[in-house]
């Protein structure tokens, strides 16, 4: 079954006040901290193994991978 594709927006609700760099995991453990729904953890657990820079970096990333999903 495809994953629904996951709206930056929720997501930076989640992550906002993250420090930055963070890599996947850091980004993961501080959204399921700040009210991460199931299907953003998912997400985020589908993200490459990197780190992000900056939000926009984060949100970029899930953009590419909700591209991809289609």
């Amino acid at each position: 079954m495809a994953q629904q594709p996951i709206n930056p927006a929720q997501v930076e609700k989640c992550i906002k006040g993250l420090d930055f760099p963070a890599d996947k995991q850091e980004v993961i453990e501080y959204a399921s901290q700040h009210g991460a729904t199931s299907e953003i953890r998912q997400a985020l657990n589908s993200l490459p193994e990197k780190s992000f820079d900056s939000p926009v970096g984060l949100t970029k990333a899930i953009g590419e991978m909700n591209r991809s999903q289609r």
